[in-house]
Parts: C-alpha cells; structure tokens; sequence
C-alpha cells in the first residue's frame, strides 16, 4: 500500500507543481513595449558597454525561487496518514477474518459430505454436491467483493490524503512567493543547495492543522 500511496503522491503533488508555476507566470504582467531611445546630442559622449565594462543584468525570468519536498517522509510522518492507514488495516482485519470464517464453513460442509457420502443415495450425493459447489461460488464472490471494497476504501482514503496535501502546498507556495515546488523521491533529485528543503516545515503544518481538525 505504501508504493501505491507514494506514486499518488507523486503525481499529485507535480500537479500542484504546475498550479503553481501557472499562477505565477501567468499573472505577471506584460512587459513594456519598447521606446526609441533618444538621439545623443552632437557633443555628447556615448558610453557603450564595452567602454564601461559593464555586466547586463539577468532576465528577470532567470529569477527562481524554489524548493522541494521529500514525499517519502510526508507518508512516514504525516499523523493523518498513520491514522488513516490505521483505520483501513482495522478494516481489512476485519474482511480477512469474514472471509476467514466463509472458507472455514465451506470446508466443514465438504468434510460432512466426505463422512456421509458413502451412505447417501445418487440424487443425494448429486444434490449435496450441487449445494456445495453453490457455497464455494458464494465464498468465492464474497472474497472478491471484499477485495473491491478493500481497494475502493484505500483509494477514498488516499484521496482525501492527498486533497489536504495538495491544498497545503498549493497555499504554502502563495504565501511564500514560490515559483516551483518539486518533488524529490526515489533519487529523483541529485543535488540541491542546502535550505532548499522544505519538508519540516510541510509536515509542521500539515501536522497541526490535522491535530486542530482532530479537536473539533
């Protein structure tokens, strides 16, 4: 279940990564057209670059401010996580053991018929038989309807997950100017400048704000 939440994860959060970047850029306001530059008067010196030894500025597009977040540690120790997982393995305990009692009653069933086969007549035998193999297709579509319901209940359970996650950093880049909030896992980031990392301070307030829900 962790690698299944953790690709999720992943995807959701590049997805905010482009929220994030689009909002930005595309709010930015149109640059100004450019204006003819005024003659020099006839005595006046032009000073060019080389002349001044002077360095053009950046592009203002060359200006980032960015950051990452590990999601392997968002999964480890976000508490409404481990609580959720919680909750859905008391769950699946719960299908197990069901569909742990169904297989024990279809195997009693068949050891009786085993006992008794030998003094019951054909039709008996036929009809015993037929009754069994309807009670093994019924345990059979039982355990297969307690595996959707299994995975439907992790799929619930990992979208309102990521919906919190999701609206956190959406919210945590306006509010601190980001421009691009990637997402580091499995190696996918080789080398960044220390600081960049802004994991704590995503589990931090994730964290509180999941132990504020919590006392309402």
């Amino acid at each position: 279940m962790k690698n299944s939440l953790q690709l999720a994860l992943n995807a959701i959060l590049l997805i905010a990564v482009g929220v994030l970047f689009y909002l930005h850029f595309s709010h930015k306001p149109a640059a100004p057209a450019p204006t003819a530059a005024a003659a020099p008067a006839k005595d006046t010196k032009v000073v060019t670059l080389d002349s001044a030894k002077a360095t053009p500025a950046l592009p203002e597009d060359n200006l980032r401010k960015v950051a990452y977040v590990e999601s392997s540690k968002l999964l480890d120790q976000y508490k409404g996580l481990q609580d959720a997982r919680k909750a859905f393995e008391r769950k699946v305990a719960g299908w197990e053991r069901q569909h742990e009692q169904n297989v024990r009653g279809l195997q009693a069933a068949a050891q009786a018929y085993e006992k008794t086969a030998a003094g019951l007549t054909d039709e008996q035998r036929a009809a015993t038989v037929q009754r069994l193999q309807a009670q093994e297709q019924q345990v059979a579509a039982k355990q297969q309807q307690l595996q959707q319901q299994a995975q439907q209940e992790e799929a619930k359970m990992t979208e309102q997950v990521l919906t919190r996650v999701n609206k956190l950093l959406e919210s945590y880049g306006k509010e601190n100017d980001y421009d691009l909030i990637l997402v580091a896992g499995g190696g996918t980031i080789a080398y960044a400048r220390p600081g960049l990392d802004i994991t704590k301070e995503i589990l931090d307030r994730l964290n509180a704000e999941y132990a504020n829900r919590k006392k309402k």
